[in-house]
């Protein structure tokens, strides 16, 4: 019996080592704020823990972890819907550390384009995120986000119409990206 709980501690271990910098990059996308999105990461995988055995033997444990910090974020921040933990300024955000493939963690630009986040309602955010950092498909994200694919789409068109017109952020579009 210790040998098998021993296994799979190590393999929670694995995974957890294997997908933090995701997880954490996931997390401060939502919550705008470094220590808010480590707070989120470590009690999804709090969660995560203690349900192991069913998510290792999940086709898409990824997906599945990822759903619970969704909804770990949701349950925080449900009564203040319009209120969102975002810094009102961008004093408390602690850039993150870049990925080498993550080409937005790359862009001069970073820090106006995490303003604009912070001021997406946590819907349009959540769209936003997970559609477009995650790079996750309309239907991928619709079952993070537990709903349907049509509002996502329009959490997400109006999360992008939202960012396109802040006028800090249209001189960086002017670079050759598109938001």
């Amino acid at each position: 019996m210790g040998e098998r709980k021993k296994a799979r501690d190590m393999e929670f271990q694995s995974f957890v080592v294997g997908r933090w910098p995701r997880l954490l990059r996931t997390a401060f996308l939502l919550t705008g704020e470094q220590h808010a999105a480590e707070d989120l990461v470590q009690s999804t995988l709090e969660q995560v823990y203690v349900a192991w055995r069913k998510i290792a033997a999940a086709d898409e444990s990824d997906a599945y972890v990822r759903r619970m910090m969704i909804n770990a974020h949701a349950r925080r921040h449900r009564r203040r819907l319009k209120e969102f933990l975002a810094p009102r300024d961008d004093s408390g955000l602690v850039p993150e550390v870049a990925d080498t493939g993550d080409r937005i963690s790359q862009a001069d630009d970073r820090g106006a384009l995490l303003a604009a986040l912070a001021q997406l309602p946590p819907r349009q955010r959540e769209a936003v995120v997970l559609r477009y950092w995650e790079d996750l498909t309309e239907t991928q994200t619709a079952e993070a986000m537990g709903c349907s694919v049509g509002a996502v789409k329009s959490n997400a068109a109006k999360g992008i119409a939202k960012l396109r017109a802040i006028p800090g952020l249209a001189e960086t579009v002017t670079h050759g990206r598109r938001l």
